[in-house]
């Protein structure tokens, strides 16, 4: 497959860091057609029944929620926003919370996960959830989706402890779809995604990162120029929202980068 790579592309795929320095910079309309509801067929009742996320993430999500067993006792929060949504989020917090509140635990608007489709807030069943933290512990089903969830492509996105980095405090039930095999190097490493960007810049095409079970994976940095680069059809490619391309492929792939 060949790909014809320009500096507005390092802005988007499943990789992409979001934060308060990476704000997202796809125009909002490219998401027109890309979500599908987080779970098809929500039980009645069920507190956040219009829950959406990017469409491949939404079936790896439903699949992931199958594989744990955990059928009416974990309940999608919130997932897909748009820029006025974050806002109305952000903005209610502000007043019904506070400054401290908000900043630990909401997103300012433009730089937040949810607003790429490819993030989840995911909450144990109960009559009443809460929006902002919903419960969501580490024991029993919830903890069993936490576990498995780097085998579908999710990552636990800000863990205790790692607040320097995130800049957002703990919140078990924000997961966030990155893809296998980044999500397996993300977890197997023990690393945020601020850090794991870094971390794969080490791992240029000359000298790829082999730690992915049947996985080559490395880091492109795009020239001045436009890049064409010609990988197989199960290849994985990502920008990174910062300054290149995270490129997995599998571990017996020969890439071809030409630059024009």
């Amino acid at each position: 497959m060949l790909y014809s790579l320009t500096h507005e592309d390092i802005h988007k795929g499943y990789g992409i860091l979001v934060n308060r320095t990476h704000p997202l910079k796809a125009d909002e309309d490219s998401m027109a057609g890309k979500l599908s509801p987080a779970v098809p067929d929500p039980l009645p009742g069920t507190p956040y029944p219009d829950v959406l996320l990017e469409a491949v993430a939404a079936r790896q999500l439903q699949a992931l929620l199958e594989a744990c067993g955990s059928a009416g006792e974990i309940i999608p929060v919130s997932g897909y926003r748009t820029q006025k949504d974050q806002e109305d989020i952000y903005d209610s917090s502000l007043r019904e919370n506070g400054e401290e509140f908000t900043k630990k635990y909401v997103a300012y608007p433009g730089t937040s996960e949810h607003q790429t489709g490819l993030a989840i807030d995911v909450g144990k069943a109960a009559e009443e959830i809460d929006f902002i933290r919903p419960d969501f512990p580490y024991e029993g089903v919830c903890q069993r989706f936490r576990e498995l969830a780097p085998s579908f492509g999710f990552i636990e996105r800000y863990q205790a402890g790692r607040e320097d980095s995130t800049g957002i405090a703990q919140e078990p039930w924000h997961f966030r779809y990155v893809g296998v095999p980044h999500s397996l190097l993300i977890a197997g490493q023990d690393l945020t995604m601020e850090q794991y960007i870094q971390w794969i810049k080490q791992y240029p095409s000359q000298n790829p990162c082999l730690l992915a079970p049947g996985w080559t994976v490395y880091f492109l940095s795009l020239p001045e120029t436009a890049l064409q680069l010609v990988l197989p059809e199960e290849a994985f490619l990502t920008g990174n929202n910062e300054d290149g391309f995270i490129v997995a492929l599998p571990a017996h792939a020969k890439p071809v980068v030409k630059s024009r």
